[in-house]
């Protein structure tokens, strides 16, 4: 599979930009990675890159974007940060991939059993881990079951999983609530912007659509 090129690129639709990265989630669960040949996609974007995709991630150590979807150098931009929520600086870099570079697609990918969910569930404190969790609780108030408080934990696994869904769709709320370029380019049909979730368990991303 070779490198996505300035007219590859220009032939996807926000539509075919999921698709490519539902078949590539297939692939990883089966363990049928696509033949590609990596030094050479080096060589091939070493003038230029023409992804097709944005995805936010969490940093966890077992999702990793290029993996989990299957893509090579040059697919897709990965942008990773604890809980994946955005602020200026991401909205910004999401601005440049979709308006400047001409990707099609924003995914905000959250994953089952989070970390960083967990520590805002649990109000965890620890130097700037503090103010970095600030930004998910808004999801944890916003989950209203369980209502006792003894069940409102990390220990709650449903309810951890719960939170994270809710913040990937609050995610993408501030995203089109703070980024008038992004909103611009859904509402024109030149982008989508899509929540999905990653099960640690199975590998397998289901989608919000």
């Amino acid at each position: 599979m070779k490198a996505h090129t300035r007219e590859t690129q220009a032939t996807m639709t926000p539509k075919k930009s999921l698709q490519f990265l539902k078949e590539g989630n297939l692939r990883f669960q089966q363990n049928l990675k696509a033949n590609r040949n990596l030094l050479e996609q080096v060589n091939d974007t070493s003038d230029g890159q023409f992804p097709f995709a944005t995805i936010l991630s969490c940093i966890d150590s077992r999702v990793s974007a290029e993996l989990v979807f299957d893509q090579g150098l040059g697919d897709i931009f990965s942008v990773r940060i604890a809980g994946n929520f955005v602020n200026e600086d991401i909205l910004g870099s999401m601005e440049f991939a979709c308006k400047l570079a001409g990707t099609k697609l924003i995914v905000v990918l959250g994953h089952t059993s989070c970390g960083a969910v967990k520590g805002a569930c649990d109000d965890a404190k620890l130097g700037n881990l503090t103010t970095m969790l600030s930004k998910i609780k808004p999801a944890v108030n916003a989950v209203t079951e369980p209502q006792d408080a003894t069940l409102r934990n990390s220990k709650n696994l449903e309810f951890v999983d719960n939170v994270s869904a809710k913040n990937v769709q609050l995610t993408i709320d501030r995203i089109l609530k703070e980024s008038d370029v992004l909103a611009e380019m859904q509402n024109n049909g030149e982008i989508m912007i899509i929540g999905a979730m990653y099960d640690i368990n199975t590998g397998e991303v289901t989608f919000y659509e």
